[in-house]
């Protein structure tokens, strides 16, 4: 195999800060004299909020202006670039037909604030997204206000403990596995729960056993991740919800990793009581960045009298606003979500409709047990079994090589790859988390499975070339703990950014 693969190898630009370009008169714009007689701001503005001049702004062309930005955003990876094998984070490509349904008119000019009457097209499409996210869910409702997965756990256990006050005792624990997401425990404690941690059996899922003997009427809930962390399905999750039920609690499941299984098994029929979906990952919407993302909540209906306000509600032939819900645990978020993410995925779900949701999940369990097969002869997999929508090897081989998971994201680069998630599940050592989705393809695939294998071998013969990765960056390895401890966030001019940034 070359040492190539995809990625750019030929020219990658400098690109000095803009305050290191241009030359005085120089001017990105060119204005005919204004017809009308000029107008002082502080006329217009308030003294305090008008800005004063920035002390050596850069004077540009218009050349030098749009270079600049366009040879800045040639440093980017996107997923529109290559293959993200992020594991537990499903980066699946978007579909543009999402983008183009999104920019309509009727959809991305609607303003919040305008009357019913004038918003029936954005109300039903949302009505029908909760309909449809609550049908491949089992559930019964859905809140489409969460912005975000952590904003939808966050809400979910807002929602037990509303019930559960309800009852007359909001209980004090929460039971979170070790192979649930990280965002769980916090969650939680958000609430007002104490935390405890539930073990993960020899085989990688939570044992009936181990809930059994933590649970009692002081329990909450308890949060899992179906598939888990570790990619693989908790096997007993219907046992487990029979005896967190039996002892009055709820049962959570984050959603997050629905991609590996809708269209095949829904949490609702398995016992869970409430769960958040990914829309920004299962349902092709683009996120990362900070977003906008989008956090569903679908529940059952005993929870329902809790739900965030305002929800949609069709009467007659027309589709309201119901904000009179007496016991509900308030609004989460302004207005009524993030609106853009939700119509690209109404978009995604009516362009694939049921039998083509259940492919997706097909698809991206083929993809990441075809992906573990070839790599678990090169790298240690402790749970040698099938796997869902991810799979996750670690270190171990290339440990006595002195070459660890860093090493192994890092050489990844040169090979024109974005590294996998690592280091997580904490409770596998030297965790390489990798997640295919559906929508690469085989060639992509093998591109990256040689690309792993190479380095795998690297790490044998040339241990060294692993350990100094990356080679052909613009930038080299960085003291990350450094950085971390002590951050440089203001270069001062002495000499090229990448020495300032190393």
């Amino acid at each position: 195999m070359k040492d190539e693969t995809i990625g750019i190898q030929g020219l990658a630009f400098h690109e000095p800060l803009l305050f290191d370009q241009g030359s005085k008169g120089r001017t990105a714009c060119s204005l005919p004299e204004s017809d009308v007689p000029e107008v002082k701001p502080e006329r217009l503005l308030p003294k305090k909020l008008l800005r004063h001049d920035i002390p050596g702004f850069p004077e540009l062309s218009e050349v030098e202006v749009v270079r600049h930005f366009t040879r800045m955003s040639q440093w980017n990876y996107g997923v529109d670039l290559g293959f993200y094998p992020l594991g537990s984070c499903t980066m699946k490509y978007n579909p543009k037909i999402n983008e183009e349904v999104w920019r309509l008119p009727g959809f991305s000019r609607a303003h919040p604030y305008q009357p019913e009457s004038l918003a029936q097209g954005a109300l039903q499409l949302m009505f029908e997204l909760e309909q449809y996210l609550a049908e491949v869910s089992g559930m019964e409702r859905v809140s489409l206000q969460p912005a975000a997965g952590a904003h939808g756990e966050l809400l979910g256990m807002m929602l037990i403990r509303a019930y559960l006050e309800s009852k007359g005792n909001p209980r004090k624990r929460v039971l979170v596995p070790d192979s649930a997401h990280g965002t769980n425990p916090a969650s939680s404690a958000l609430c007002g729960y104490q935390v405890i941690q539930i073990k993960s059996g020899p085989k990688g899922c939570v044992e009936p056993h181990a809930v059994a003997e933590a649970m009692d009427e002081d329990v909450a809930a308890i949060m899992v991740t179906n598939p888990n962390t570790l990619g693989l399905f908790e096997e007993h999750i219907a046992e487990i919800a029979k005896i967190v039920h039996g002892k009055g609690g709820q049962v959570y499941c984050d959603g997050a990793n629905l991609n590996a299984i809708m269209g095949i098994s829904r949490p609702g029929d398995t016992g869970i009581d409430v769960l958040q979906f990914n829309l920004h990952k299962t349902f092709s919407v683009p996120h990362g960045g900070g977003g906008p993302g989008a956090g569903p909540v679908g529940l059952k209906a005993h929870l329902a009298p809790f739900m965030p306000v305002p929800v949609v509600e069709r009467k007659g032939g027309r589709f309201v606003l119901n904000h009179n819900l007496p016991s509900s645990v308030g609004k989460v978020r302004a207005f009524y979500g993030n609106f853009a993410a939700l119509v690209r995925a109404y978009a995604y779900i009516r362009s694939l409709g049921p039998s083509g949701l259940r492919r997706v999940a097909e698809v991206a369990v083929i993809n990441a047990n075809y992906l573990m097969k070839q790599l678990k002869g090169h790298y240690h997999l402790p749970y040698d079994k099938f796997c869902k929508h991810e799979c996750v090897f670690s270190d171990a081989r290339q440990i006595p090589h002195d070459v660890h998971t860093l090493d192994i994201a890092k050489r990844l680069m040169d090979y024109g790859f974005h590294p996998p998630t690592i280091y997580f599940p904490l409770i596998v050592r030297g965790a390489l988390m990798i997640e295919p989705t559906e929508t690469e393809s085989k060639e992509t695939l093998d591109q990256f499975i040689a690309a792993m294998k190479k380095i795998a071998e690297e790490a044998e013969r040339e241990p060294e070339l692993v350990r100094s990765a990356p080679h052909k960056t613009k930038i080299a390895r960085l003291d990350e703990v450094k950085a971390a401890r002590q951050p440089n966030l203001r270069w001062k001019g002495k000499g090229p950014v990448e020495e300032s940034a190393r």
